[in-house]
């Protein structure tokens, strides 16, 4: 591994907020270059390719830095608890079934997607989906499976099932992350013809403009101009949350490792209860839910899910700097899996959405709560609108409930398919 030229996190914590203030002060402005430029490329994206870029030209590296961990376990449970805070559990009920077949349907996708590309590229290149024993290419795809369904806890729980090969593992992440990113870029350009996509599926999108207005309606109602006890009252609600989330998150998980066999076996598809990083999300999103039934909610008024989106592009920057892009085309064999297996998980949500005649928010929202997970979906959700964004926090929730589950049915047929 070649050091990257800074490796001080306070200096590279600065550049990322550097390329975050540049993407949003130009994507401000509604004149010229910049109003051309963001048209057709979402400001969201760049927040992910300009860390990426950073990385790339090897001037920060995730590997030397610990802010991925910082934003993952400090800032990304705060933002859930700010995200959450005003939530309307009964106007996301009303939403109806479609949200859910959604989400399900793109984790059959990743499920059935995998084995379908070992598959498909073993016809002119078997020695890419080969391998021999901890070396076997299908162990590794069990950790993009379990990233793809779940997120990081699932794909760290994989990796423990099937022991691939650690030194190996980097090219699985790099499969993943780009991968992942750029189904993610096709998601949100999307997006900007959202009424014409809608308009094919010919999707009832009523119940997703009456669940907007009303938490619009109820946002502008509360809205006041902050005052440093409002900032401060919103900082307790978050960290508060966050530090009794570790605390009990690191408690259960212990736990339930110490007493059920179950858990503690890696190989059970139970292993999932056993990370605390699982019980942090769950725990922070909880402790959000329960605040929206009290007063606190009016803290939404005061700004609180714009901080919490603060916490969450952070977040995102620091996962666009795990993208270094000059290896990309190091191994094409398994990048070509990856997008095959993508485009199959793309696919099936599309006919499905046509079928039931979801709108293409479902299908966006639905697919990054699999795909990219509690960092990913509720980017997504608010790119369609902010006052949407805890129905991505809640389906990226079920992501992590059935992740290991799913991925390791993905992993038996994907080692059947490498070996058949």
């Amino acid at each position: 591994m070649t050091e990257p030229i800074i490796t001080n996190d306070a200096v590279v914590f600065g550049l990322l907020t550097l390329c975050l203030g540049f993407i949003f002060y130009t994507s401000s402005i509604k004149t010229g270059f910049w109003s051309k430029f963001y048209n057709f490329v979402p400001a969201v994206l760049m927040c992910y390719l300009l860390p990426a870029i950073l990385a790339s030209s090897g001037l920060v590296s995730d590997d030397t830095s610990n802010l991925y961990y910082m934003a993952s376990r400090y800032l990304l449970p705060a933002a859930l608890v700010l995200m959450t805070l005003s939530i309307d559990l009964k106007a996301i009920k009303d939403l109806g079934s479609k949200a859910l077949i959604m989400f399900f349907t793109g984790s059959v996708g990743i499920i059935i997607g995998g084995p379908i590309a070992i598959l498909i590229v073993s016809i002119f290149s078997p020695e890419t989906v080969g391998g021999n024993d901890f070396d076997a290419i299908w162990r590794g795809l069990s950790t993009i499976a379990g990233s793809w369904i779940g997120g990081g806890a699932n794909q760290a729980a994989m990796l423990e099932i099937y022991n691939y090969n650690p030194e190996k593992y980097g090219g699985m992440v790099l499969v993943d992350i780009v991968v992942a990113n750029v189904w993610m870029a096709i998601i949100l350009l999307g997006v900007g013809k959202t009424k014409k996509i809608d308009r094919w599926l010919k999707a009832d999108t009523s119940a997703i403009e009456k669940l907007r207005i009303k938490v619009s309606a109820f946002s502008e109602k509360i809205t006041r101009v902050p005052t440093l006890t409002d900032y401060m009252m919103m900082l307790f609600f978050a960290f508060s949350a966050v530090g009794a989330a570790h605390f009990f998150g690191d408690f259960i998980s212990s736990f339930l490792i110490g007493t059920f066999d179950a858990v503690s076996n890696k190989k059970s598809f139970l292993s999932f209860l056993g990370s605390n990083f699982f019980w942090l999300v769950v725990l922070a999103t909880v402790a959000g839910i329960a605040l929206s039934f009290t007063k606190a909610k009016n803290y939404e008024g005061a700004g609180a899910s714009k901080i919490g989106s603060v916490f969450i592009y952070l977040l995102v920057a620091t996962i666009g700097m795990k993208m270094d892009l000059s290896k990309v085309f190091e191994n094409p064999g398994l990048i070509l899996i990856g997008f095959i297996w993508i485009t199959i998980h793309a696919v099936l949500l599309i006919l499905v959405a046509k079928l039931i005649k979801a709108p293409y928010f479902f299908l966006a929202v639905g697919s990054q709560a699999n795909v990219g997970g509690a960092a990913s979906a509720p980017v997504v959700a608010a790119e369609f609108h902010p006052s949407l964004t805890s129905v991505g926090v809640l389906l990226a929730v079920f992501g992590y409930v059935v992740g290991t589950g799913g991925a390791i049915l993905c992993t038996i047929l994907m080692e059947i398919a490498s070996k058949g």
